[in-house]
């Protein structure tokens, strides 16, 4: 596991700061102000609660196999990036699936074009071929951090013409016990049954940074289920933990039988501290689903 080092300050992107536009229509996916994110990405973002758009690039260009399993894009190999408008200008934060053989050109991409790395990783442990987590961060002009972003794809074999839209695949789980059991209703998404369970704490850019951070910028635990069959499933995303927790919900998924594939930052500088801690298991759903719970039992995630 590689980590972003030292954080050498905010980076305000170069150029005049797109001017505020009037209205509650501001901070929709749809408005105008969004266009020129729209139009360097080649896609339409999706708006979330706190002015926050976030825009997917699953990487379905890629067969990805592990322990027998062929990965959906949506369960593990979903590149993104979300920007958070506050005021005239954005943050931008994103987390970018990559082969080894693309993360030296994709990341001089980024630096030459004023986005930050903070954090470059594993999130699995022996899939083939092996894929690369790179998370960025930028603060600025939404249409020049999207161009940058845009340029640092372009090094990759990642589909950026939008894809026409599919019928939802079936799921073949007990998504409904699944929900009651982990005590949150989840969402299909690409044959994948995902969950999402954001934190209580407010988490800060930094300590002298009093902006709060979205849960949609990546700041909230992520539970993925993808069916293997027979009432079984694989499951995998991540944990976000304060440093007191870590230990306990180790413990808690180790006594799940569910195995913990990394553990890691994935920002720089943020307050409260946050840990990343990613799993893998393949097994009946609703055990899972008891065992995640278990764990998730030992954090504060918000009610």
């Amino acid at each position: 596991m590689i980590v972003g080092t030292r954080f050498f300050g905010r980076i305000m992107l170069a150029g005049s700061l797109v001017t505020a536009v009037a209205g509650s229509a501001a901070g929709q996916g749809t408005s105008a102000y969004w266009k020129p994110v729209e139009e360097a990405l080649g896609r339409k973002g999706t708006p979330n609660p706190n002015s926050v758009v976030r825009f997917a690039f699953p990487r379905s260009d890629l067969t990805v196999v592990l322990n027998g399993v062929t990965l959906k894009p949506a369960f593990a190999l979903g590149s993104w990036v979300a920007f958070h408008r506050i005021g005239d200008h954005v943050m931008a934060m994103g987390d970018l699936v990559l082969l080894e053989d693309e993360v030296e050109s994709v990341m001089a991409s980024l630096q030459q074009n004023g986005i930050e790395q903070t954090a470059l990783h594993n999130h699995l442990l022996g899939e083939s071929p092996h894929v690369m987590y790179m998370h960025i961060r930028a603060i600025g002009n939404p249409g020049r951090i999207a161009r940058a972003v845009r340029a640092a794809l372009e090094f990759t074999k990642t589909p950026l013409a939008q894809a026409a839209a599919v019928p939802p695949t079936p799921l073949d789980l007990d998504t409904t016990a699944i929900a009651k059991i982990i005590g949150v209703r989840g969402k299909a998404n690409g044959g994948v049954y995902q969950l999402s369970i954001p934190r209580r704490e407010k988490i800060h850019p930094d300590k002298n940074d009093k902006t709060e951070i979205p849960a949609a910028m990546g700041i909230a635990t992520a539970i993925n289920f993808q069916s293997t069959g027979a009432g079984k499933a694989a499951i995998t995303g991540d944990f976000v933990l304060l440093g007191r927790e870590v230990n306990s919900v180790i413990w808690a998924l180790n006594e799940a039988g569910i195995q913990v594939t990394a553990l890691h930052s994935h920002m720089i500088g943020e307050e409260p501290r946050l840990y990343f801690m990613h799993f893998w298991a393949i097994d009946d759903a609703t055990k899972l689903a008891r065992g995640l719970k278990s764990a998730l039992d030992r954090t504060r995630p918000r009610g």
